[in-house]
């Protein structure tokens, strides 16, 4: 990581992301969850702002790791970025909005923020307490730019910033360097990785198209021991059981809809790599070819881990996406990506801590993580398993899909993978 004359410069991947930002498509991670009183939630379930500011304050001030980039913002240096010491003010950064209707109704917010830019000229997060989003306290919105984090560090943020400081991200395996006989297979898969998002696999279908700035957002919780014990009966796991929830939901749409099914649909699946660094960004790129026309989840179920058990390994062992490697190439990525038919959907899920989260003192009782859509594709489904349960938030474009029937469509999914003996 390189010094630059006015702050410390961004790594190549966190520089990616600041690079395919767009008014159009927001490269923003949130994390959305309803609080219980306790702390700076009074026994009435209202605010104390100026409580919930100060210990973010106080949090600032300490030496803690990762939270340095809250006191940043992301600026030119010559030809580079670089992150620059910038004060936040919270007042702005910290704020109550206005009253919401219930889950539904915070999950219209955050849909609507899917499309709302974090200014770059201040530091790129900001904590959204919502008044109204269940009877027993407010909800709460914590967004951050994907510079600043990916999915698997972001909870860690959520919680060095708002909690008790213990959610570390966790990587499953051991970084190992590649060999240097390895080294050739490496970049002719690197290669063909690039020229990939050329080929034009995925035939004409309402999941990939111009975004739209309509945007619908749904949630869905589950409970998580009976989705693990059904796919660990199918020879899978938690993700792999994901998998096939979207792949039977994103079918049925398809069907109800009166639009043609694919042999196979795509996805694009996250997986995490095991050295971050000062990085925000490790993670590298899994393409995972969903399978239609299979009634029995358990049978999807799999399908699917026989695939992710090769595909996994090959992504960790190719890290990042070549092409986001460099801010030129982020460029021409962003550029491809609205035009791509190489995957239709995007899938990530996440494992946060098992214990509850303390957020200003109050118990976060639910959790939903949101990811957004972005180049051509109009889906995209993300999970954050969270105190024995699953919290799944679906985000669309809503003027080709609907979010509530895919909602619903999923949970029925898990329900019957959970339901086999």
């Amino acid at each position: 990581m390189g010094r630059a004359k006015s702050g410390e410069r961004l790594s190549a991947a966190d520089a990616s992301n600041v690079v395919i930002d767009a008014s159009d498509q927001v490269n923003a991670f949130l994390m959305a969850g309803l609080l219980a009183p306790g702390g700076f939630v009074t026994a009435e379930g209202a605010a104390d702002m100026d409580r919930l500011r100060t210990g973010i304050a106080d949090r600032l001030g300490e030496d803690r790791a990762g939270l340095g980039r809250f006191a940043q913002s992301v600026r030119p240096d010559g030809r580079h970025l670089v992150w620059a010491p910038c004060a936040p003010d919270l007042t702005v950064h910290v704020r109550e909005v206005a009253a919401v209707d219930g889950t539904e109704g915070l999950a219209r917010l955050c849909a609507a923020l899917m499309t709302t830019p974090l200014p770059i000229d201040r530091p790129l997060w900001e904590v959204l307490v919502v008044p109204g989003a269940w009877t027993e306290g407010p909800g709460i919105v914590v967004r951050f730019h994907h510079a600043l984090s990916d999915g698997v560090g972001a909870v860690g943020l959520v919680d060095g910033l708002l909690g008790q400081g213990r959610v570390v991200p966790s990587v499953s395996r051991p970084g190992t360097r590649t060999a240097p006989r390895n080294r050739l297979r490496s970049l002719l898969t690197g290669i063909a990785r690039v020229t990939s998002m050329l080929r034009a696999s995925v035939p004409p279908t309402v999941l990939l198209g111009p975004i739209s700035a309509r945007r619908g957002t749904a949630f869905v919780d589950v409970e998580l021991e009976g989705i693990s014990r059904g796919a660990r009966a199918a020879g899978g796991t938690v993700n792999d059981a994901l998998l096939a929830a979207v792949a039977g939901a994103v079918e049925d749409a398809l069907v109800a809809g009166g639009h043609p099914v694919p042999a196979s649909i795509p996805a694009s699946v996250p997986v995490a790599l095991p050295d971050r660094g000062r990085s925000g960004n490790a993670v590298g790129l899994m393409r995972v070819e969903l399978p239609t026309g299979e009634p029995d989840p358990a049978v999807r179920v799999a399908r699917i881990a026989a695939l992710t058990r090769r595909e996994k390994s090959e992504a960790r062992a190719q890290g990042t996406f070549e092409l986001t490697r460099t801010r030129w190439g982020a460029r021409l990525f962003a550029a491809l990506a609205r035009h791509q038919r190489f995957i239709a959907l995007f899938v990530t899920n996440v494992r946060g801590p098992e214990e509850q989260m303390i957020l200003g003192g109050a118990p976060l009782e639910m959790a939903w993580p949101l990811t957004p859509i972005q180049g051509n594709v109009r889906l995209g489904v993300s999970a954050l398993s969270y105190r024995g349960r699953l919290g799944c938030a679906i985000h669309v474009d809503a003027q080709a899909l609907r979010g509530d029937v895919l909602a619903a469509s999923i949970e029925d999914q898990l329900d019957r993978i959970a339901a086999r003996p």
